[in-house]
């Protein structure tokens, strides 16, 4: 039985309101068209539905699907609910609901022709979504939801991982692996996987930071790299484990003990204040003099949240600076085919006076005997 504490939308709805109330904007209505924005705004989890926001009210459209739906889920959030049959019920609505004033509009949540169309009908202005950026900071409800994900995933892990060394009669493969964990995540309490697992094991697989898992068994001198999140009410987790099967040779000892420095200096300089840059700087520099910065294939982390890669984002051309409230991993990895790859991934709620790290299942790469 999940007790998490709700979540509060009509407080979310009223301050959006608030805002367009003031005039500072420069804005008569908000449009919001991005599920993850509805959702977070209203509570609703339909994929079909629009939000207009006006100083003086709240409306959310959506098709007669969704219509009891809709109302369920957002009681409570002073949002009105409109349910049409036919689209284009659904566009005279959104017109009539948008009013005949400046319409602020965040342009990537909506494509180019759908853009031509509303401008047709009312007066746009391009802005970046007020809720997009207060997603970025998560409340005491999100922060519950996230770490119930996160503790799904680490109880997953901590029953499959001893598969990987022996303890199981049969040849096991990727693809058994992954299915074990999602199976098991959804007994630890998760709705459901949070994004495709990976389980990459070999030579080649495991030099592949997004393989797509396959029927390939996995075998004695392998790395294998689990990355495995659980989702929660629409909140994601996300970790990482990297792991030698059977005695490690000296080079694989070494790399992975490497990528676990990397990642620890990544976490130390995970603090409000600093900049993303400079966390996936932190794990960069530690492959540069080693000499393995052509190894490192990727950025060094994300925000988590109602969307699986949200801002803020780790990596040299980032212009995000850490807040207190953003839910991020630190991922550092190194990849090479012939060799294949280690990455060690951590999910961190970000404090006033650091982080706090949401992920506790082991960094065991080695281990051979476990307790059942």
């Amino acid at each position: 039985m999940r007790n998490f504490t709700p979540i509060d939308h009509a407080a979310r709805v009223s301050a959006i309101r608030s805002l367009l109330g003031t005039g500072e904007l420069g804005l008569d209505a908000l449009l919001f068209t991005d599920y993850n924005d509805i959702r977070w705004l209203t509570g609703f989890t339909g994929s079909n539905g629009w939000v207009v926001v006006r100083p003086d009210q709240a409306v959310l459209g959506t098709d007669t699907r969704y219509g009891e739906r809709a109302a369920a889920e957002t009681e409570g959030s002073d949002v009105e609910i409109l349910a049409f049959h036919y689209r284009s019920e659904l566009h005279r609505a959104l017109i009539k609901a948008a009013g005949t004033g400046t319409v602020g509009l965040d342009a990537r949540s909506t494509t180019h022709a759908q853009w031509k169309q509303l401008a047709v009908d009312m007066s746009l202005a391009s802005v970046e979504s007020i809720v997009g950026m207060a997603r970025e900071v998560k409340d005491y409800a999100e922060m519950e939801r996230i770490e119930a994900a996160a503790t799904a995933a680490d109880a997953a892990l901590q029953e499959v991982e001893p598969l990987l060394f022996g303890t199981s009669d049969l040849p096991l493969t990727e693809a058994d692996i992954r299915d074990e964990l999602e199976y098991r995540m959804r007994r630890h309490g998760a709705d459901d996987r949070s994004y495709e697992t990976i389980v990459a094991a070999g030579p080649d697989h495991a030099a592949r930071p997004h393989h797509e898992v396959g029927r390939r068994t996995i075998v004695e001198g392998d790395t294998v790299v689990i990355d495995v999140g659980a989702l929660v009410e629409g909140y994601h987790s996300d970790m990482t484990r990297s792991y030698v099967i059977g005695e490690p040779t000296a080079q694989q000892r070494d790399i992975y003990e490497l990528v676990q420095v990397s990642q620890t200096a990544g976490l130390a300089a995970l603090q409000p204040g600093a900049t993303a840059a400079a966390v996936d700087s932190a794990c960069r520099a530690v492959f540069v003099e080693a000499g393995y910065a052509d190894w490192y294939l990727h950025g060094t982390g994300h925000g988590v949240g109602l969307q699986i890669h949200e801002s803020p984002f780790h990596s040299q051309v980032s212009n995000d600076v850490i807040q207190v409230g953003n839910v991020v991993t630190v991922e550092p990895g190194l990849y090479r085919s012939g060799f294949g790859g280690f990455r060690i991934e951590d999910l961190a709620a970000v404090t006033a006076d650091g982080h706090r790290v949401l992920t506790h299942h082991p960094k065991r790469p080695f281990n051979t005997s476990f307790s059942t």
